[in-house]
């Protein structure tokens, strides 16, 4: 189990708690949320809630301390033994290059003391319960190769995919256009049928300037993409 030092800083130091999202080479994004700390028998958590008004920041990782709710670095998931400390923290002391791995994967719920546009020291936690996802039809429009900005209801919400989402296409072929030639896999609800990767969903956005109608399966409160329909029409 290692132990890490925290770089020396100047700058006065703000906290957040929330799910990080990888957002470019040595940069995560994060909207920060309340966190209250959770100590129930043995088990250490954090059971997060929406702040209102809460922006988003981009934080700079390069030189922070990263500590890993893991035994060891390079492990995917706990496996049933945790390295927490008395505030529930992760305490493996690992390399920002580990995080890099981490984000990756998806979103990871931290805690992150920064200064300026930088990270100082960062700590992964367990969450108490993880937002619960819901479906709903909307437009979706690229902002990047694994972010998107879903609008629903009147509402418009930032949302990222990994290489878990899955992505059910009305076209042809996985590497067709948005709604190109006939919908050969479309649904009577006119939603996709034909399975595809996140790969063949970030080529088709990036093929279209305007939103596209879709269904979506999501986790509001981490901003994860789950699964992907093409709708045809209006269906």
């Amino acid at each position: 189990m290692g132990v890490f030092t925290v770089p020396a800083f100047a700058e006065t130091t703000e906290v957040v708690y929330g799910y990080a999202w990888g957002d470019g080479e040595g940069h995560l994004r994060i909207v920060p949320r309340s966190a209250a700390f959770v100590h129930e028998g043995d088990v250490k958590s954090y059971r997060l809630k929406a702040l209102t008004g809460a922006k988003e920041l981009r934080l700079g990782y390069t030189g922070a301390a990263f500590g890993r709710v893991t035994v060891a670095c390079d492990l995917k998931e706990t496996e049933g033994q945790v390295a927490l400390d008395a505030k529930g923290l992760g305490r493996t002391g690992c390399a920002p290059r580990d995080l890099d791995t981490e984000l990756d994967r998806g979103p990871v719920p931290l805690r992150i003391e920064y200064a300026g546009r930088d990270a100082v020291r960062i700590n992964e936690f367990l969450v108490t319960r993880w937002p619960a996802p819901q479906t709903a039809r909307g437009t979706i429009k690229r902002v990047d190769d694994s972010t998107v900005v879903f609008a629903s209801g009147g509402k418009r919400v930032k949302l990222g995919y990994t290489y878990a989402t899955s992505f059910h296409r009305t076209t042809a072929r996985c590497r067709d256009g948005w709604l190109a030639g006939r919908p050969v896999n479309a649904g009577r609800d006119g939603l996709g049928r034909k399975s595809c990767t996140p790969a063949d969903l970030t080529r088709a956005l990036k093929a279209t300037e305007h939103p596209v109608l879709v269904q979506l399966d999501y986790t509001p409160g981490v901003g994860a993409v789950n699964e992907v329909w093409e709708v045809f029409g209006d269906a």
